[in-house]
């Protein structure tokens, strides 16, 4: 995803948002959104283009992932 973020397939996508960020909160017809343990960007909000992810939106969906990742590991340091 990170190497070639215009090929990712929507489906794959969709798969990794559920693993680090559970069930969306909404679901329409082509979009998702998924709800962030922070407020404000970045924001997870995939939407289906003919099976491909938007590439933007798999861009954000890297920043949530690092952000998260920073997070618990500075969550562990101050344990």
């Amino acid at each position: 995803m990170r190497e070639n973020p215009s090929k990712v397939d929507f489906s794959d996508l969709d798969m990794v948002c559920r693993h680090y960020f559970g069930i969306p909160r909404q679901m329409g017809t082509s979009h998702s959104v998924f709800k962030m343990p922070w407020a404000g960007d970045p924001r997870v909000n995939i939407q289906n283009k003919g099976g491909r992810a938007k590439t933007y939106q798999v861009k954000q969906v890297l920043a949530a992932i690092d952000k998260l990742n920073k997070m618990e590991k500075e969550g562990e340091a101050s344990e």
